[in-house]
């Protein structure tokens, strides 16, 4: 159970870091949705 929050912490990140590198967008989706992508 740890490995996946620590997966899904991971995208949250990785989607706060594209947002912010790129100046535009908005993370909620990606935030939202991390726990889902892990679970597929």
């Amino acid at each position: 159970m740890a490995n996946t929050q620590q997966m899904a912490s991971a995208i949250r990140a990785l989607a706060m870091d594209a947002v912010q590198q790129a100046n535009s967008g908005h993370p909620g989706a990606p935030m939202g949705m991390a726990d889902m992508a892990v679970a597929l």
